[in-house]
């Protein structure tokens, strides 16, 4: 559980919302959304119970949402350029050379079938089929934190076909039907475009599959640990083989304690094997099969492929693996207390700029929580 904040931490929190404030003024060529830009963002991270409009212009001392549902729906502004913001911001208060970028999606739940790409679709926030938006997300984690860098709404093939429910949503034509490995390259080619670049990427298996994203990263010199399938093959003398398969085959000798790095409880301990496979090509790089598996249940595995610098140990490897919970701390953080879900705009522009603002929100925070616990004194907790 987080300490109660301080009043300390209350004015360092209010210094860097209006540094960032400073930061979106360009973005609008009029006082008042510019001003109302700055309550939203400092009302994401205020204390309401909720973050919609209603609750947010009550914390902002608005008599009514008016304003704040202008800025999210009718205003002048781009979405597109807020979240630039965010993703400089972030990485830089957070830069690390040991940074891992970290690729997945989370689940907005919602009641009808008006608001952008909602639909019957598998929600990770609940673990089941729900009625509910999907958005695809871009994290920077490292050292001194982690930040939510950049978004995509995913947009189901029944919406993205449908005319009628796209001119309700306000979704722009050119907006087509795209998988989510090909909303996650075109984040990482915005991120690589600005100059973004990170020690690994990870990301789980509806990325690591799909053979085109692999080959993306590999063509963009992004080294990468993803997770698999059990059914995903390899080449072995001549034949293609499950990792399966060949997990079944190593020997006990291949198999060492490791930690996925810290949770709640404490390390998070499996047993971890590796093999390569292939030559080191001609940057230095190969390709490894990791397998992680529960030491109190051995048949429960996790299959990983890599690659990076030939020299790189083992250790690191595991350590990249067990870099993407640190995303699944952003949606929780985010949802919980800059209001990433709280949102209840339906438009296809509404959420966008909702949730850029939000990722703005968790970032500052986490920029303040890394400054104020490099200030504190060492052995002081």
């Amino acid at each position: 559980m987080s300490a109660p904040a301080t009043a300390a931490d209350v004015e360092a929190w209010a210094a860097e919302l209006d540094a960032v404030a400073a930061r979106l003024a360009p973005l609008f060529s009029r006082s008042e959304p510019r001003r109302h830009a700055a309550a939203y963002l400092r009302a994401l991270v205020g204390d309401a119970e909720r973050k919609n409009s209603w609750q947010a212009a009550e914390y902002a001392g608005h008599g009514s949402p008016y304003a704040f549902q202008h800025l999210l729906g009718r205003a002048d502004w781009d979405a597109d350029a807020a979240r630039d913001v965010t993703r400089a911001y972030a990485v830089e208060g957070l830069a690390d050379p040991q940074g891992v970028l970290v690729l997945d999606e989370t689940g907005f739940l919602k009641k009808g079938d008006k608001s952008a790409g909602v639909q019957r679709q598998y929600c990770g926030t609940a673990g089941r089929i729900e009625n509910c938006q999907v958005g695809v997300f871009l994290a920077f984690t490292g050292r001194r934190g982690r930040a939510l860098i950049d978004r995509e709404l995913y947009l189901p093939e029944c919406w993205a076909t449908d005319a009628t429910r796209r001119e309700e949503a306000g979704i722009p034509a050119e907006v087509a039907f795209a998988t989510k490995p090909v909303l996650g390259q075109r984040m990482l080619q915005r991120a690589y475009a600005a100059g973004v670049r990170a020690k690994w990427l990870t990301a789980d298996e509806a990325y690591g599959n799909d053979g085109k994203f692999r080959r993306f990263l590999e063509a963009n010199n992004q080294p990468y640990v993803v997770a698999v399938q059990s059914n995903q093959r390899l080449w072995v003398n001549l034949e293609q083989v499950t990792v399966s398969a060949i997990a079944e085959a190593l020997p006990a000798r291949a198999w060492r304690k490791g930690s996925a790095g810290w949770g709640a409880k404490g390390p998070r301990l499996y047993d971890w094997a590796w093999r390569a496979f292939g030559g080191v090509d001609e940057r230095g790089w190969q390709l490894w099969l990791l397998v992680r598996r529960q030491r109190e249940a051995p048949h429960e595995r996790a299959y990983y492929l890599c690659r990076g610098p030939a020299r790189t140990p083992r250790r690191e490897l595991i350590r990249v693996a067990g870099s993407r919970w640190p995303i699944e701390e952003c949606f929780e953080r985010g949802k919980g207390e800059c209001g990433l879900g709280h949102y209840e705009v339906r438009s296809w522009v509404g959420w966008y700029r909702h949730i850029s603002l939000s990722m703005l929100a968790l970032a500052v925070l986490g920029v303040v929580r890394w400054r104020a616990e490099s200030a504190a004194p060492k052995g002081g907790r």
